[in-house]
């Protein structure tokens, strides 16, 4: 009797993607050698990806870069695997990242713990006072866009009534930051940058229980039944952890700064959810 066929997955990156601090290639080079352990999986860039999507069980969107560099072809992408009510991992109804930074000022509203955010000139009241504020777009990535000033209430952008495209948030003094990673609702590990000047050097970080409660409550809120998160966080001089971003569409996941059971355990966790997602 012949064997059942593999699940097959179109694994989504751009291998060509220069990250600062980041080697994405390396990492899906890695992911992927291990995902053909059980599944029949095949790399694109994200502009192929409307494509070539009906020809698989699942797309699993990675380290394909900001959307905002092929904005026309994710929302392609996505009107695609609406249509073919496709299986995408991570699916595309998160709250955070994916669908822009907006969960920020909904979080700081709802009083989250998270750097304090608006996006109206109305509400700069509202922030605490600081030498400098941030001004970041809500559909920026990877930094783009970002500027510090220290008067904003001579920003343009800024809209008088309903929220504008730009935020702003004081510019926090903090010890570190430090990233929360998790498989659907579990957590996997954390890491930190000891050096705030030096982000993407990262050691492994003994997460509390506490720590882990504050990284949970965003996973919980976000909502999504399948998928990778990464919670990122700052420490202030105060000692209080707050939400920095919560990236729920493609994570970086530095599993180069993990040891290598970690690592392990990570990818069988992930392949046993993307199984879960297919079954």
């Amino acid at each position: 009797m012949a064997a059942a066929p593999r699940p097959s997955v179109l694994f989504v990156t751009d291998l060509a993607y220069e990250a600062r601090g980041r080697r994405y290639c390396d990492e899906d080079v890695f992911l992927t050698s291990r995902l053909r352990e059980d599944f029949d999986t095949a790399l694109c860039h994200p502009r192929d990806a409307a494509a070539l999507l009906d020809g698989f069980d699942a797309a699993v969107i990675r380290n394909s870069g900001p959307v905002l560099h092929y904005q026309e072809a994710y929302d392609a992408f996505r009107a695609r695997a609406r249509e073919l009510d496709a299986r995408v991992y991570n699916p595309l109804t998160g709250r955070g990242d994916m669908a822009g930074k907006q969960y920020l000022v909904d979080l700081s509203r709802a009083g989250y713990p998270v750097i304090p955010t608006v996006d109206r000139a109305a509400d700069l009241g509202l922030l605490p006072g600081a030498e400098e504020y941030v001004i970041k777009p809500k559909l920026g990535a990877d930094s783009a866009g970002l500027r510090f000033v220290r008067v904003p209430e001579l920003l343009p952008a800024l809209s008088s009534g309903a929220g504008g495209d730009q935020l702003v948030q004081p510019r926090i003094d903090f010890r570190y930051e430090v990233s929360f990673y998790f498989v659907d609702q579990d957590f996997q590990y954390a890491l930190y940058a000891p050096h705030p000047e030096r982000r993407w050097v990262l050691e492994p970080y003994g997460a509390s229980a506490a720590d882990l409660g504050f990284a949970r409550s965003f996973v919980e809120w976000n909502t999504l039944g399948h998928g990778i998160q990464r919670v990122d966080a700052c420490r202030t001089a105060d000692g209080e952890l707050l939400l920095v971003e919560l990236e729920d569409l493609n994570p970086y996941l530095s599993l180069d700064r993990v040891p290598e059971p970690v690592r392990a355990a990570f990818v069988t966790r992930m392949k046993a959810s993307l199984r879960d997602l297919l079954a």
